[in-house]
């Protein structure tokens, strides 16, 4: 492992802690009540009851069927993230939402057990796999189009991902290091 890749691989660990400790709405499917695990206390939810729990317990009480997330479905999100980047010019950049690779990254390993499984088909993992994949080849391409040319993080930074903008500080250093090397002055 280089030392480029240690403070990146501690960045998004960080962030994933983050995004699992961050809360999100819950539809309880049946009752609990008098769960404590570390800080969290739950007294009592009634079935049917909405609440806002941390992501990770969230996604255990689904586990088990005690409860439901209520977001929109990942799917239908990269697909519309897919839409946009195709119909943008090559040197432009959709929004993505700051938590999008994490949640594409838990949902597409999510898919993967649960197709192993058999609770899901393999064709439903494969596509969004597919769809992951082509977004992520669109906008690295025009990520490292863009650090080759004259723009700055701080002009396109809004646009992008934790991840993304780690991917294009990186890109643009090595661009630079490598003009330099090729034309002998600094570029």
């Amino acid at each position: 492992m280089s030392s480029v890749d240690f403070p990146r691989r501690e960045l998004f660990q960080q962030r994933e802690r983050d995004y699992l400790l961050s809360n999100v709405k819950v539809s309880m499917r049946s009752a609990v009540e008098n769960i404590e695990v570390g800080d969290l206390k739950v007294e009592k939810l009634r079935e049917g009851e909405t609440a806002e729990l941390p992501r990770w317990v969230a996604e255990e009480f689904a586990s088990l069927g005690l409860a439901e997330v209520t977001e929109e479905p990942f799917e239908t999100e990269i697909l519309k993230s897919l839409s946009r980047e195709k119909m943008i010019g090559a040197f432009q950049l959709s929004n993505l939402a700051p938590d999008f690779y994490l949640r594409m990254k838990r949902r597409l390993a999510y898919l993967r057990d649960a197709a192993r499984a058999g609770r899901v088909r393999k064709e439903d993992y494969e596509r969004l796999r597919a769809s992951s994949y082509d977004l992520i080849g669109i906008r690295l391409g025009k990520l490292l189009s863009l650090s080759s040319s004259s723009t700055t993080l701080s002009a396109i930074a809004d646009k992008l991902t934790p991840e993304e903008k780690v991917f294009f500080a990186t890109s643009q250093s090595l661009t630079k290091e490598w003009r330099t090397t090729l034309l002998g002055e600094k570029a």
